[in-house]
């Protein structure tokens, strides 16, 4: 079973850049795209899934379409580097709808965030949301202008 990259074959590769570049593709296509019958490339699949190398699927949508019109970066400084400060400020941005990843970071800061915000006052709310936390000593925020490359995943060199 693949559990790490030194165990990953040519063909497992061949299927995880596949399924990242289209996670809806049926598994018929799939197993024609890396030259399998049906059977033995679900079962790959399968065990990609059990062993955690694929962790799921999902669409990929416009956030400004769904009215999401900012994206911004947050990097945020805590008063305290000790264990609990630290999970205790993960556990609640997690729980933040309009915080899509949380990064606990070395140099600079101590997690860096991304978020979406409907509007420039939603940006400030969120803001002054962080800059308000008890354990919250400086936040630095930059705002997206445009993204020019934003690939899911990781290269898959075969």
């Amino acid at each position: 079973m693949p559990d790490s990259v030194d165990n990953l074959d040519v063909v497992d590769r061949q299927i995880l850049a596949e399924l990242q570049a289209d996670g809806r593709m049926t598994n018929v296509e799939l197993a024609r795209r890396v030259d399998l019958s049906a059977p033995p490339c679900l079962r790959r699949v399968r065990r990609l899934e059990e062993a955690g190398i694929i962790r799921g699927y999902h669409a990929e949508v416009d956030p400004v379409a769904l009215g999401w019109e900012i994206t911004f970066f947050a990097l945020v400084g805590l008063d305290s580097q000790k264990h609990a400060v630290l999970d205790a400020f993960q556990q609640e941005v997690k729980a933040w709808p309009e915080v899509r990843e949380c990064h606990m970071i070395r140099g600079g800061g101590d997690f860096l965030l991304r978020l979406v915000a409907r509007d420039t006052a939603h940006e400030n709310a969120l803001t002054n949301r962080l800059t308000s936390h008890a354990s919250v000593s400086r936040v630095q925020t930059l705002q997206t202008i445009h993204t020019e490359k934003q690939l899911p995943g990781v290269p898959l060199e075969a």
